[in-house]
């Protein structure tokens, strides 16, 4: 029993570190990405620029929660918590994601590295979503020229 919590720690704090110092760095090159190319958008001109601005950053995201997910999905597959891709990546896919549909279920050897995958997933849920937060304040693309009309 300790053994196995010392290994589901272990894996754990692995992918947790893994998987923060990926999103770092993944929101780090979008931010640079922006600096570099951001003025092809053209988001300061017009409203199309800034939805592209805006869509390649969410995509961007996507792709950074994409990689996180499936490197959960190959360390489940490394344990042995797992014995093939598919279901891999689907119980990574919605337990990174917190929906935890529960038809598919870790063996209690495993189940502690799977829940720390969900609190690690919702953090870095927020963390994405802060940081598309700030993109959108910074681009005001909240703001609506209507709002301020007299009439």
């Amino acid at each position: 029993m300790l053994k196995a919590m010392i290994a589901n720690l272990a894996m754990a704090t692995l992918m947790v570190g893994l998987t923060v110092t990926i999103h770092f760095f993944g929101l780090l090159l979008l931010l640079r990405v922006l600096r570099w190319r951001g003025a092809r958008f053209q988001a300061h001109r017009s409203v199309v620029g800034q939805g592209a601005l805006v869509l390649f950053v969410v995509f961007g995201i996507f792709a950074i929660h994409t990689v996180e997910i499936w490197l959960y999905a190959a360390a489940f597959m490394a344990v042995g918590a797992m014995d093939a891709l598919e279901p891999a990546l689907y119980f990574s896919t919605t337990n990174f994601a917190s929906l935890g549909y529960g038809d598919i279920l870790l063996s209690p050897d495993w189940r502690l590295f799977g829940a720390i995958e969900a609190a690690n997933g919702v953090i870095l849920f927020a963390w994405s979503t802060a940081f598309l937060i700030s993109v959108m304040t910074r681009l005001k693309t909240l703001e609506h020229d209507w709002l301020e009309r007299d009439g």
